[in-house]
């Protein structure tokens, strides 16, 4: 389960910037995660926790962004969100490979 360590690395960031900013605790961590990205948001959410025993993130919450990829057909010009690497356009049936989506990344630290 490669979401433990993304978890760690999520509050390891967020500890290092808050520690910098002088933070006593960590309430929230906001996360940005794209659909082709390769990350489970519940079995991320499911780590979070217990990534964050004994730091100063103890008890905050995470907040998972959840951001579509776009996939643009070369045919017929349509756009449009998805989840999938490979898609069927839904105007003209051409076979369509989604662009982004791979993002994962802390976008916000709440702290006190």
């Amino acid at each position: 389960m490669h979401e433990m360590s993304i978890a760690m690395n999520i509050v390891d960031i967020a500890v290092q910037t808050a520690k910098a900013n002088k933070a006593k605790k960590i309430n929230s961590i906001s996360v940005e995660i794209g659909a082709l990205s390769g990350v489970v948001p519940e079995a991320l959410e499911f780590c979070f926790e217990a990534a964050t025993q004994n730091t100063m993130a103890q008890g905050s919450q995470l907040e998972i962004i959840f951001l579509k990829a776009e996939a643009h057909c070369q045919k017929c010009g349509t756009k449009f969100e998805t989840d999938q690497f490979l898609n069927i356009c839904p105007s003209c049936g051409e076979q369509v490979f989604a662009s982004g989506g791979r993002k994962l990344q802390v976008k916000a630290i709440n702290v006190d």
